[in-house]
């Protein structure tokens, strides 16, 4: 089941980065690279899984906050760019 898990998400990898790459507009690229970045974490919480390596789950637990706040600036971002 975990390879299953692990070829969907990988497919939604791709299909995200296609998104990435040809996005009409800023937030639509944000958007997919946020996914891109939630589905890292998933994949690397299966690969830990897989494999018995806890250690593993502090790297997706890290990269995790690292996009939460990548999201945060970009929503600060565009709140400033609209002005007043």
């Amino acid at each position: 089941m975990a390879w299953i898990a692990l070829t969907m998400m990988s497919l939604a990898m791709v299909l995200a980065f296609l998104r990435l790459a040809y996005g009409p507009t800023l937030s639509d690229r944000v958007i997919a690279l946020e996914l891109i970045g939630t589905l890292v974490v998933g994949i690397i919480a299966v690969y830990a899984m897989v494999w018995s390596l806890p250690v593993l789950l502090d790297v997706a637990i890290a990269l995790a906050l690292i996009g939460f706040l990548g999201t945060i600036a970009f929503a600060h971002y565009l709140e400033r760019r609209a002005g007043p």
